[in-house]
C-alpha cells in the first residue's frame, strides 16, 4: 500500500525531508516504523526513542500497535505541551 508519510519538529529535522510517500506492507505503525529505520541511519535516530514519538493517523491521535487498513496518511511528531 502507499502511504503519505507526514514529519514535524525534530523527527523532520532528522530524516531531512517534510513528507514523502512510501510503499509499505506494513500492517501496523509499528511495523512501519522497523521498515522506515531499515532504510538508512537518519531513520534509524529519529526513531531510535519510539517513547519520544507521537503517531497520527489521517490526522487522528493513534497508537504504535494500530492498524494501517485503510489510512492514508501518517504523522510523526514529539509530545506537545500547552502553554
Amino acid at each position: 500500500m502507499k502511504l503519505d508519510v507526514v514529519y514535524f519538529a525534530w523527527v523532520r529535522e532528522r530524516i531531512g525531508v517534510p513528507r514523502e510517500t512510501v510503499e509499505t506492507e506494513a500492517a501496523t505503525v509499528a511495523e512501519l516504523v522497523t521498515e522506515l529505520r531499515g532504510r538508512e541511519d537518519r531513520y534509524d535516530l529519529a526513531f531510535s526513542d519510539v517513547s519520544s514519538v507521537r503517531v497520527a493517523l489521517d490526522q487522528s491521535l493513534s497508537a504504535f500497535d494500530a492498524p494501517l487498513t485503510g489510512v492514508r496518511e501518517v504523522a510523526f511528531f514529539p509530545p506537545m505541551t500547552g502553554g
